[in-house]
């Protein structure tokens, strides 16, 4: 048995003013055949697991380029096609092949590709021919387009929001995958457009439940998978919207018959997913108002750069000074220039440093203050379900009664070692924010008494009808009231 493996990835928010170029893949994540190092990362689970299964079953695995970069703007239409025919000139030359099994996001635009993953795993299929096994582990904010489901034979999305069973799903993927090179299954996909753009926390009901019942259902009656594909909302392309993806060993009909049922569950959830949303200030004051020992913890999912912003907003921040709250930090804040003159000035020194603000309209006002640079790190890092983080040269400071951590690797805050790393204390704050819509929550929620959510105006509306779509196919919820109206009366 030979199998093929290799990892391009990223999440594309097509309003960003960030854009994304062939440096922004090899300055974040770039490794070529061979040369990735041991255990997974958030898009290389499948190469990790491979890798141990052909150690110990004997199969040859040919590995080929993995690389991700962080969600940002448009990829550029060079940048997409040198990656791509990269790695399918290491797919021509490992032929002859039976299967190919790849870590992909599934929400890459690049100019004059809506559908980056469709085209990719497209031509992969031309390149193999109709009886290799093309499986692929997503991101449930993926796009879960046609063109995806017609080249691949298994798509399986990770479960949770927050990711944090990317390495389970891909035990999964490579087992399915390679029970179907063996001829124990033959799997076929079903999939169901539930014509609706909304956020599913599984952290939270309903989707906690939802979840669970898949899972189970799983592994019973035929049924090898079942995902749900959330989509990407900040991206204006045709085929967005959340989807029901069944696997199923050969029973195409049930398969179908189950995605709908599914669907339809998903859809009657709507508007009943997401957390409530306060504004700054609203947020503030009730934590505030919280008494308990540990600390409140706020996300603003409106900068997250984990959803393409720029991860340099102030509005909270500002508020923050201005209410001259005692006990508060947050980060990640985004600013290599700011990291750079606290690294000159040196740790203890006192600075009059502006900061944040920097990107766009939405990202506010610079911050302008004096501040004491508590600490500085070198390549400092956090950690998300197991896996580092790289954040670059990190700054640590202080001004009145707040902190913030500056990072120059742009990125969200995803485990609480951000600012422990850092010489933060948590556990002595009183409010803690964190720029993520929910990857945070795992590593934050145990230590927090209560998480509250902000909508800071950002540049990642939290009411998706505040998109600026022009392309996406309509009707759509909550674009359009009952999109499944004239399904209905069929």
């Amino acid at each position: 048995m030979r199998v093929f493996t290799a990892a391009l990835a990223t999440e594309i928010n097509t309003f960003s003013p960030i854009p994304t170029d062939l440096a922004s893949f090899k300055e974040n994540f770039y490794f070529p055949p061979g040369t990735h190092p041991q255990g997974a990362r958030l898009f290389t689970a499948p190469l990790a697991v491979l890798r141990r299964r052909a150690a110990a079953e004997g199969f040859a695995l040919i590995e080929g380029t993995c690389t991700f970069a962080e969600p940002a703007g448009m990829v550029a239409r060079e940048a997409y096609e040198t990656l791509r025919d990269e790695i399918l000139g290491q797919l021509r030359a490992a032929l002859p092949l039976d299967a190919v099994i790849l870590g992909l996001h599934g929400a890459m635009v690049a100019h004059g590709y809506d559908d980056c993953e469709g085209d990719f795993l497209a031509r992969i299929r031309a390149i193999v021919g109709p009886k290799v096994v093309i499986g692929a582990e997503l991101d449930p904010h993926c796009h879960m387009t046609r063109a995806k489901l017609a080249a691949a034979d298994i798509l399986i999305c990770f479960k949770e929001f927050p990711h944090t069973d990317f390495l389970e799903r891909g035990e999964e993927l490579v087992e399915l995958c390679l029970r179907a090179v063996r001829g124990e299954i033959r799997p076929v996909m079903s999939a169901h457009d539930c014509r609706m753009i909304a956020s599913f926390p599984t952290s939270r009901q309903p989707m906690r439940s939802f979840v669970d019942k898949i899972m189970r259902l799983e592994g019973r009656d035929g049924i090898l998978s079942i995902s749900v594909a959330h989509c990407f909302p900040y991206a204006d392309v045709p085929e967005i919207g959340a989807k029901v993806v069944v696997v199923t060993d050969d029973r195409k009909a049930a398969g179908d018959r189950l995605a709908r049922e599914l669907g339809a569950e998903l859809w009657a959830m709507r508007g009943k997913t997401t957390p409530d949303y306060d504004g700054p200030d609203g947020a503030i004051t009730r934590a505030l108002a919280n008494n308990k020992p540990q600390p409140v913890v706020l996300a603003d999912p409106s900068d997250n750069p984990g959803g393409g912003a720029p991860g340099d907003s102030t509005v909270i921040l500002r508020r923050l000074i201005e209410r001259r709250v005692e006990g508060a930090v947050i980060g990640p804040i985004w600013d290599p220039v700011a990291v750079r003159f606290c690294f000159g000035a040196g740790e203890g020194a006192r600075l009059q440093l502006r900061f944040g603000g920097k990107t766009a309209p939405a990202s506010g006002q610079p911050i302008d203050a004096e501040v004491v640079i508590e600490k500085l790190v070198r390549r400092a890092h956090q950690t998300f379900a197991g896996a580092r983080v790289e954040l670059g040269d990190c700054a640590a400071i202080r001004f009145g009664g707040i902190r913030a951590v500056l990072i120059s690797n742009r990125t969200q805050a995803l485990g609480p070692d951000l600012f422990t790393n850092l010489g933060v204390d948590l556990s002595a704050q009183r409010i803690v924010v964190v720029k993520s819509t929910n990857h945070f929550y795992a590593g934050f929620a145990p230590l927090a008494s209560e998480v509250l959510y902000v909508d800071s105006d950002g540049p990642i509306p939290r009411d998706m009808r505040r998109v600026p779509y022009r392309r996406v196919r309509r009707p759509i919820w909550p674009l359009d009231d009952d999109p499944h109206r004239e399904e209905a009366a069929q």
